[in-house]
C-alpha cells in the first residue's frame, strides 16, 4: 500500500511540476513577445534616423561643394543652334578671346555659312566665325574678329560643318576694349547678341 501511495504520490507531484512548468513557460514567452516588440521598433527607428542623418549629411556635403564653372551666356537661334560662350579674357597684348561651344539641335546639317561673314575677303576662311564681333554699347564701338597678314580670322574654322546632335569648341579673338569697358555683346550671324563680362588673364 505504501508503494501504491509513494507512487501516485510522485506521478501528482510530477503532473503538477509539469504544469507549473508550462505555465511558466507561457507566461515567459509572452514576456518575451513583448520585449521583442518593443525592440525591433526601436532598432527600427534608429536604422532609419542613422540613414536620415546620412542624407543630411550628404546634402551638407553637396552644398559646401564648389559649383562647377558657368556660361557667360547661352543664346538660341537660327536653324535650331544653341551658342553658348564659356569665357572672355582679357590679355596682356591687347586683345580679347572669346571662346565657348556650339550645339546644333536641328535635324539638319549645318554649315555656318552665316557666321563667316560678308567681307569678300572673309570668305576664305569657309566655314567660321569670322563674322563676329564684339558691340561695346557704352562706348560705342564694335570690334571685328582679328586676321592676320594673310586675311585669315584668328578663330575657329568649323571644317566639315556640324552635324546633328553634335557640339563643338570654337573661339575668336578681338582687339580688347579700353579698360573699365568690360561689359560688351558678342554678336555672330543672325544669333541674338549674347551679354557677356570680360574678365582680365590670372
Amino acid at each position: 500500500m505504501n508503494i501504491r501511495r509513494t507512487i501516485k504520490t510522485r506521478k501528482a507531484m510530477t503532473a503538477v511540476a509539469i504544469t507549473t512548468g508550462l505555465v511558466l513557460a507561457v507566461a515567459g514567452c509572452g514576456g518575451g513577445d513583448g520585449d521583442s516588440d518593443d525592440k525591433p521598433e526601436k532598432g527600427s527607428s534608429s536604422p532609419a534616423a542613422s540613414k536620415g542623418g546620412g542624407d543630411e549629411g550628404e546634402k551638407e556635403e553637396e552644398s559646401q561643394a564648389p559649383a562647377s564653372d558657368k556660361a557667360l551666356a547661352e543664346v538660341k537661334g537660327e536653324e535650331n543652334i544653341t551658342l553658348t560662350v564659356s569665357s572672355a579674357v582679357r590679355d596682356e597684348g591687347g586683345f580679347v578671346t572669346v571662346s565657348g561651344k556650339v550645339t546644333n539641335s536641328g535635324g539638319k546639317f549645318w554649315a555656318a555659312a552665316n557666321w563667316r561673314g560678308e567681307e569678300r575677303e572673309l570668305n576664305k576662311n569657309g566655314s567660321s566665325v569670322a563674322g563676329a564681333s564684339l558691340i561695346d554699347n557704352a562706348g560705342k564701338k564694335k570690334y571685328l574678329v582679328l586676321r592676320d597678314t594673310e586675311g585669315r580670322c584668328l578663330c575657329t574654322k568649323f571644317t566639315g560643318g556640324v552635324k546633328p546632335g553634335q557640339t563643338a569648341d570654337w573661339y575668336a579673338q578681338f582687339p580688347a576694349p579700353p579698360e573699365g569697358s568690360d561689359k560688351v555683346a558678342f554678336q555672330v550671324g543672325a544669333m541674338p547678341p549674347a551679354s557677356i563680362e570680360i574678365s582680365e588673364s590670372e
